[in-house]
């Protein structure tokens, strides 16, 4: 029961340390989402804080009784390692009173969208007659981002960008990943 807990911890606080790390991943693109260059390192995963996001694991640890031992990134994710707070009762078990369950879990960010930057050197073509007077140009909208198929067009004007459920999806890694 103690082990089950503590599995139990362990998969909720590399989850949030993911969850987290995507939040960040979100906040930091609205951060540049008027620079399209810069978005490739959002859309990748590449750009957040993982002690903030360990910070996160370790709230979700507590909340699940136990104490994290360790939280690391990994490729695109986390890995933590937890001790439960909660000991086997002797009455349970003789001579294991004080034993303690570790568990790890493993949580992945996995990027849900993909962007192909305009390029730069295909100018639009002029229009048939010029104007009187140059016409300030307004910035067309950002597109070349596509989130599960979907293409996205971002508004240069009024940016917003999905969910960060929809940029990224969390999830539990197995043994065998």
């Amino acid at each position: 029961m103690v082990r089950n807990g503590a599995q139990t911890a362990a998969d909720a606080a590399a989850l949030a340390a993911a969850q987290d790390a995507r939040q960040q991943l979100r906040e930091g693109w609205l951060g540049v989402i008027d620079d399209p260059a810069q978005w490739q390192q959002f859309v990748l995963g590449d750009v957040y804080d993982p002690e903030l996001a360990c910070q996160a694991a370790n709230a979700f640890a507590a909340r699940n009784g136990a104490e994290v031992e360790g939280c690391s990134p990994t490729t695109l994710g986390f890995k933590v390692t937890v001790h439960s707070t909660g000991t086997v009762g002797d009455s349970i078990v003789p001579d294991a009173a004080n034993q303690q369950a570790v568990a790890s879990a493993a949580a992945v960010i996995e990027p849900r969208c993909s962007f192909e930057e305009p390029d730069p050197t295909e100018e639009p073509e002029p229009p048939p007659t010029p104007p009187a007077e140059p016409e300030e140009e307004d910035p067309g909208p950002i597109v070349g981002l596509e989130c599960d198929g979907s293409p996205q067009v971002i508004d240069p004007e009024n940016p917003e960008l999905p969910d960060a459920g929809d940029l990224f999806r969390v999830r539990l890694t197995g043994d065998d990943e």
